[in-house]
């Protein structure tokens, strides 16, 4: 009887902690519909009326399939260097203690303050020939496809470091000393005991990453140089379009970015579902 009473007085507290659950979950869900769904529906929408021989004959221009191919190669180079380089930098983060640490960590939050737009101007000034960087490399960066990808290497960074280190911090030990004093080195303890454990969130701060970087456009247009069939990016393409009141050009060539965005989600979701999976079948 006194076990009823307290479950009842606690279903009632959690009830009252937010009041209101109708009216905030009505609020909630016309934000998300005024601000995302519809405007990305409007897109399928728009899109639809062309046709599906409309559609294939805008996103199938060479000009179109050029800076698409631009777009998804240069993601994902910068998406995979970022996952390399940023689970390292998670891991000397979460497991040294170093002077400047704090510092480091607080730097890695820039890209996500700092306008991208301003981004690509400083890069595209300290990468060009007669920049501080580009006056010392034998090769030419800036306004080539090498700048792009230092461009979105910057803007897509902290993704994968911010998702892989709070999963490192939670990480026990235990299975790491204990895989030392069975006798593995350090290479075996890392690919069998570490990396496993953080799989899952490094794919989902490469996927991120990727995403982000496909659709970038603040940071690409100073330091790509915009040169049909070299440097220009999808986004570049799409806000020519505009420019030039081609609304078909330029929703068409939005839907694959964006539908490639959708498919993103849902593997980033997939492998998140199949993770706790996993684990609870441990």
């Amino acid at each position: 009887m006194f076990q009823s009473q307290l479950k009842s007085r606690a279903k009632m507290k959690r009830r009252q902690i937010i009041p209101g659950f109708g009216l905030t979950f009505g609020l909630s869900l016309s934000y998300l519909s005024l601000l995302v769904l519809i405007p990305l529906s409007m897109i399928f929408i728009y899109t639809s009326q062309l046709g599906w021989d409309g559609f294939l004959k805008q996103i199938s221009q060479p000009l179109v399939l050029a800076a698409y191919r631009l777009s998804f190669t240069t993601a994902l180079a910068a998406s995979l260097i970022n996952l390399v380089f940023g689970t390292l930098t998670a891991w000397v983060l979460v497991r040294y203690s170093f002077p400047g640490r704090k510092l480091i960590d607080g730097l890695l939050d820039l890209p996500f303050a700092l306008p991208t737009s301003v981004a690509g101007i400083t890069l595209a000034t300290l990468y060009a020939t007669n920049g501080w960087i580009g006056r010392l490399l034998p090769f030419k960066v800036s306004y080539t496809q090498t700048g792009i990808v230092i461009a979105l290497i910057l803007i897509g960074m902290p993704f994968v470091v911010r998702i892989v280190e709070p999963v490192l911090q939670n990480m026990e030990k235990e299975g790491e000393e204990a895989s030392a004093v069975l006798g593995a080195n350090r290479w075996q303890t890392l690919i069998h005991i570490v990396f496993p454990k953080i799989r899952a969130a490094a794919f989902s701060g490469f996927a991120l990453a990727f995403s982000w970087a496909l659709g970038e456009y603040g940071s690409v247009v100073f330091i790509a140089g915009n040169m049909p069939f070299k440097t220009e990016s999808a986004p570049l393409v799409i806000m020519q379009k505009l420019e030039a009141f081609d609304y078909d050009g330029a929703t068409s060539v939005a839907l694959v970015l964006l539908i490639a965005s959708f498919l993103i989600l849902f593997l980033i979701n997939f492998s998140q579902w199949l993770s706790k999976r996993k684990f609870a079948d441990q």
